[in-house]
């Protein structure tokens, strides 16, 4: 974003004078702006003169008194781009473009929309086919349609590439109150990420509630998110729409198992941004963070009056990898002390309904609970209705006991209905102002947490000097050049990542390369048109005979031929058979124009796709990453020891990962992807078994291998 557009989006967002330029829909914004607190000046603009009634208007952007601040436009799209350059020339600040039917309808939109950002030039846009925005905080609101958000001095932004689910979360009943509400529409001239970057430093803005279906620029996000990182400003992102990148890496393994949405999964929770999947767990998350504060880690304690709150407490802090850890044998002691006989002690804990509004009692229980320390306190309530009420001092009583007990612990804290519903306004309202957040619903409360924790444990890492990533993109612009197994083999060495010892040879020579290695060997045909030789059955392993050595190699030189449908090259790479293999990985790294390099590790061999057991990692990785990533695996068990098997060197295999991170660092320029499977991991190193590499520039290649 140039400095210039900078300013004018300052001048959209607060704005000393407003246009709605346009038919009813501006005519009704207008009338909603009016209405509200907004303390500049409202203009019209229509040709009918009176169209926009007690607001002055103009029947054209020349008579408007002075440049506007901010403009919102609905006018019939054809005419939009000529409009756009009437403002520009007039010096207005920035546009709502509220008119649709760009580039969301494919061909027929994409010509007219880029006359529309050339008209901008460096004026701020939101849009095309954006609802609009609203600035609580000075009543600015260039939105066509009611909306229920109250003026707030303080609170979290919405930033949403969709105007409808804007409304909805607008509507919410979960007390959830925004300072801005801000539509990305096409994102034509502006994005989420240029929005995110500009309020990243606003101190007004307590929180981030994104819904994204894609980013123009990953590096600028990441830069904003760590901004508001480092004021504890914490960022939550609904991200919907998943797309495939096997098409354009239709050789690799790697592409079937990471796509787009992992990459973004992987970016999230490298920056620490808190992923969400529904809109109800946007708020929640929200609401926790923007209240009670971030968790620095993932231990719970919880307290119910409910044994069944208590299993569903487990099974749901299990699935968002919540840990529930049990109170020690001094803290039992002491709970024993004060619970009723009935109650078993435990975390989660259901202190029993004998114990019920004893307010006293109850805060000894919940402060002797948490003493241990732990990363966030959960109680769960369900508040009667008003016909009900009789017993509401019990349930206010509890809650007092645990809202002092958890704000002596200082820890985040919160209040959850078992339903959404068992949680009303007045005692939502009461708990925030304690900085308590209210949750509805078990499951909901604990994905919030869960989700949360993302942001608190990147905090707690960049506080304690964890690396600010921010990624590094390198397109390859050049025609895609896939290396044979040995080019790719010498490339790996080249660079320090052990390789099986080999030899490449032709047919006749095959056997006496095979002596020379020494038995047993494995058998491969090198061709780069022929990446995945099982498949092809030019490839045989385990073999102990020399003699049988040269027909081998003729049938798969055979094989091959039958493949390509021509005669292949006989050239024959013979390779000693590595031993003390514990497990088979897949490392692949892929080169995404908007994310830089990633790095894929899964369970590797032949059925890698099926097993899909894989984490992903965004380049530059630091160790720490690199092991988080292997623990998700379900083959760290094997690497591990399983059932008393040997257990393989981890420290060796990260520092094996570490090189092929540093190689494709260092070829970033001309790497476009790359599958190391499988690499074998034996007790004592990690061996790249096979590997396809393909690069744009062939001159990355030592001479001798070109």
């Amino acid at each position: 974003m140039t400095p210039a557009r900078r300013a004018n989006l300052r001048r959209l967002l607060a704005p000393r004078h407003i246009v709605f330029a346009g038919g009813d829909s501006a005519v009704f914004a207008a009338g909603q702006c009016a209405a509200g607190d907004f303390k500049g000046e409202i203009w019209g603009l229509n040709p009918q003169p009176g169209r926009f009634g007690a607001i002055p208007s103009y029947t054209s952007v020349a008579e408007l008194p002075e440049a506007p601040d901010a403009v919102f436009l609905a006018v019939p799209r054809q005419g939009v781009p000529a409009v756009i350059k009437e403002l520009r020339e007039k010096g207005a600040g920035g546009i709502v473009c509220y008119s649709a039917g760009f580039g969301e309808l494919g061909d027929d939109g994409v010509h007219l929309e880029q006359e529309l950002i050339d008209a901008c030039g460096d004026m701020a846009l939101a849009g095309p086919n954006v609802f609009g925005l609203l600035n609580y905080k000075t009543g600015a609101h260039l939105w066509p349609f009611s909306h229920g958000g109250v003026p707030v001095e303080q609170g979290p932004a919405l930033i949403s590439q969709s105007g409808m689910l804007s409304g909805y979360l607008l509507t919410n009943r979960r007390s959830v109150r925004f300072s801005y509400v801000i539509g990305a529409g096409n994102q034509s001239v502006l994005g989420v990420e240029d929005y995110l970057d500009y309020l990243a430093d606003d101190p007004s803005v307590t929180g981030f509630g994104l819904y994204i279906e894609t980013l123009r620029d990953i590096p600028q996000f990441a830069a904003a998110v760590g901004r508001a990182l480092d004021r504890g400003v914490p960022v939550v992102a609904l991200k919907a729409g998943q797309s495939d990148l096997a098409a354009q890496t239709a050789l690799t393994h790697t592409g079937s198992l990471a796509g787009q949405d992992t990459f973004y999964q992987a970016l999230f929770d490298r920056i620490g941004v808190a992923r969400v999947s529904t809109p109800s767990l946007m708020l929640e998350t929200l609401q926790l963070l923007t209240t009670a504060g971030p968790p620095k880690g993932r231990r719970l304690a919880a307290f119910t009056c409910s044994g069944g709150d208590v299993a569903m407490l487990a099974d749901c802090a299990d699935k968002e990898g919540l840990i529930f850890d049990p109170p020690d044998e001094a803290t039992q002691r002491t709970l024993r002390q004060w619970l009723p006989e009935i109650a078993t002690v435990g975390n989660p804990l259901d202190y029993t309904t004998p114990l019920w509004g004893h307010e006293k009692t109850l805060e000894k229980v919940f402060a002797a609970a948490l003493a241990p320390g732990y990363d966030a306190a959960l109680l769960v309530q369900d508040y009667p209705p008003p016909e009900l009420g009789e017993d509401r001092p019990y349930y206010q009583a509890d809650a007092r006991a645990f809202m002092r007990a958890a704000a002596k612990a200082s820890i985040p804290a919160a209040i959850c209905s078992g339903l959404p519903e068992n949680l009303d306004t007045e005692t939502q309202q009461t708990l925030i102002s304690q900085g308590v957040a209210p949750l509805q619903g078990i499951g909901e409360a604990t994905a919030a947490i869960g989700a949360a924790a993302v942001f608190g444990e990147a905090q707690h890492k960049r506080k304690q000097g964890g690396d600010h990533f921010i990624p590094s993109c390198h397109p390859v612009e050049g025609k895609p050049h896939l290396l044979d197994e040995w080019q790719g083999k010498q490339l790996l060495l080249a660079h320090e990542i052990a390789v099986p010892p080999g030899r490449l040879c032709t047919s006749h020579d095959a056997a006496e390369a095979a002596r020379q290695i020494g038995f047993p060997v494995a058998l491969k045909l090198v061709n780069p048109e022929l990446p995945h030789k099982s498949d092809h059955g030019i490839v045989r392993l385990g073999l102990c005979d020399a003699d049988d050595i040269g027909a081998i190699s003729q049938e798969v030189v055979t094989l091959g031929s039958q493949a390509l449908g021509h005669p292949a090259d006989d050239r024959i790479l013979i390779e000693q058979m590595a031993d003390g293999l514990i497990a088979e990985l897949l490392v692949g790294i892929q080169n995404d124009r908007h994310f830089g390099l990633v790095m894929t590790i899964a369970g590797g061999g032949t059925l890698v796709e099926l097993m899909a057991d894989s984490a992903t990692v965004l380049l530059p990785a630091q160790p720490q990453d690199l092991v988080n990533a292997l623990s998700k695996l379900k083959v760290m068990k094997l690497l591990s020891g399983y059932r008393g098997r040997a257990q393989a060197d981890l420290d060796e295999l990260v520092q094996t990962l570490m090189k092929i991170s540093a190689m494709a660092l260092a070829l970033a320029d001309t790497l476009i992807d790359m599958d190391i499977n499988p690499l074998w991991v034996t007790e004592h190193g990690s061996i790249a078994v096979d590997a396809l590499i393909q690069l744009g520039d062939i001159d990355a290649l030592p001479a001798h291998l070109r």
